[in-house]
């Protein structure tokens, strides 16, 4: 039991740390390794709640830089995608076999991440159907296995150029998708002791990753992280498909 606490700690500490230099990649870095302790719902829950949380502690220090009416239609699609997800999630969340299918996806955003060489916004005036169709994936990919990130990332990083503005209007989404999901599985009655346990351990690494990622945010090259990020995700996700 000890053991499994402090493999906890460590990993939301790590996905806190990336989330609080990039912007994301707390989930990618949690889900990539929880599922190996713990269904995929329960995983899929702990890293929402502590997505929240992380997202939260970065938002308080960069709310200044929130343009709300860049999100009005990424965030409602992302809604949309959280509300089919949910049902997905509750109906077969506890099955092992969508723990490979979510190595699998975790490969794909490896690859997707390699080949994207996006380092600032696009000035061209994208289509309503670009925040539409993006924010419908990240609130379903995130609903279910909590890795929704990059389509947001992917986003913002062509809606803005400052990477303030990026990163407080990312949070925000975050939050609001997050508090979401985790109202409709409350209600379900989803959360279970287990839950509660390593919510509240999580809190605490993720807190510490996230202020340590901040202080970082100037400094560190965001290539090494995402080169980081990138090799923990794939060595998760073949473990995920391969040993579990």
């Amino acid at each position: 039991m000890l053991w499994e606490v402090i493999i906890v700690f460590i990993i939301v500490f790590i996905g806190g740390f990336i989330q609080g230099v990039s912007g994301f990649g707390f989930g990618l870095v949690a889900m990539g390794l929880l599922p190996v302790m713990f269904s995929l719902k329960d995983s899929t829950l702990i890293v929402i709640s502590l997505l929240l949380v992380a997202s939260i502690s970065i938002l308080l220090k960069i709310y200044k830089y929130i343009e709300l009416k860049g999100l009005l239609l990424i965030v409602s699609a992302s809604l949309i995608g959280r509300v089919l997800s949910f049902f997905i999630l509750s109906t077969y969340g506890e099955m092992d076999q969508l723990k490979q299918v979510l190595g699998f996806f975790l490969i794909g955003m490896v690859i997707y991440l390699f080949f994207n060489k996006t380092n600032q916004a696009s000035t061209s005036v994208m289509k309503p159907a670009t925040p539409i169709i993006l924010g419908f994936l990240a609130g379903f990919i995130g609903g279910v296995f909590a890795v929704g990130g990059p389509f947001l990332v992917f986003y913002f990083l062509m809606l803005y150029s400052d990477k303030h503005k990026y990163n407080a209007n990312l949070q925000v989404t975050v939050v609001i998708t997050s508090v979401f999901s985790l109202i409709l599985h409350g209600v379900n009655g989803d959360f279970n002791s287990t839950f509660y346990l390593y919510f509240l351990i999580g809190v605490v690494g993720v807190y510490v990753g996230t202020t340590l990622g901040l202080k970082w945010f100037e400094k560190l090259p965001s290539q090494l992280i995402k080169k980081f990020a990138m090799l923990m995700v794939l060595t998760a996700a073949l473990n995920l498909i391969f040993i579990i």
